[in-house]
């Protein structure tokens, strides 16, 4: 089986880490056996050529941006902000149906969906290098987020089921998340609008769902836009963008 010739390479490459081949066989072997209590047998991705471990997941989370960047500034320029604004005046002029649209239906401001979007992929320059079940699969086995990523697993393999998806096929951040709008499983399956991961107007729509969602739940813009990504320099980001925005909209208004 391709599981028993992936845990006798683990040690291999894993050096950084505390993997060792018996706790990922271990741990391999209580995904299993979750999922076939649930009905799932999960062994044929497992067992699939494309199924990889990523290695030393773990330290992709401690490395990120948010938690090393200590000004504004910095955060500014690690995700190329300036960028991002450019690109605002083109975005506008090629969706601006779809953007009034999910501002009338959501009541999301068009300027803070065109924030999210450009802060998660850059208007869809970025679809993501991993695959989200390799991914969560090397989360479970390095034990982070333990009780998440099992949830997250789950949410992923209902998604696929329910879209009719090649999960081995699909593409995420190191985090798991997904498409433009960065969804991860979880809100996919409950604010996802539309049947295709890639096609924009679904995510204008699903990141504008979501947003109205958690501006009801909070009771605030601003705090909905926490609820994506709960980290103040992201909130600032996002609702700057949104300010840049609303200036270069009145502009190619007039």
């Amino acid at each position: 089986m391709k599981i028993i010739a992936l845990i006798l390479t683990i040690t291999l490459f894993s050096s950084s880490s505390d993997i060792t081949e018996s706790n990922v066989e271990v741990r391999l072997n209580h995904l299993i056996e979750h999922f076939e209590k649930k009905g799932i047998d999960i062994k044929p991705l497992l067992d699939d050529e494309r199924f990889a471990l990523v290695e030393d997941i773990t330290s992709k989370f401690t490395r990120a941006v948010e938690i090393k960047i200590e000004t504004f500034e910095d955060y500014q320029k690690a995700i190329n902000y300036d960028r991002k604004k450019d690109k605002i005046s083109f975005f506008y002029s090629e969706y601006h149906q779809e953007l009034k649209s999910a501002e009338e239906e959501y009541g999301i401001p068009k300027e803070v969906i065109i924030g999210i979007l450009a802060v998660e992929s850059e208007f869809g320059r970025y679809k993501g290098s991993y695959n989200p079940f390799n991914t969560y699969v090397s989360m479970y086995v390095e034990e982070y987020r333990t009780n998440w990523t099992l949830a997250q697993l789950e949410e992923l393999i209902k998604f696929a089921d329910k879209k009719e998806l090649d999960i081995h096929e699909m593409k995420s951040s190191y985090a798991g998340a997904m498409s433009y709008a960065q969804f991860i499983p979880w809100s996919l399956n409950r604010f996802w609008v539309g049947s295709e991961l890639y096609h924009m107007p679904d995510n204008i729509n699903s990141v504008a769902n979501y947003l109205a969602h958690y501006k009801n739940v909070t009771g605030s813009l601003e705090k909905s836009v926490l609820r994506y990504n709960p980290s103040s320099m992201y909130q600032k980001a996002v609702l700057s963008l949104a300010g840049d925005a609303e200036q270069i909209l009145s502009t190619l208004q007039n």
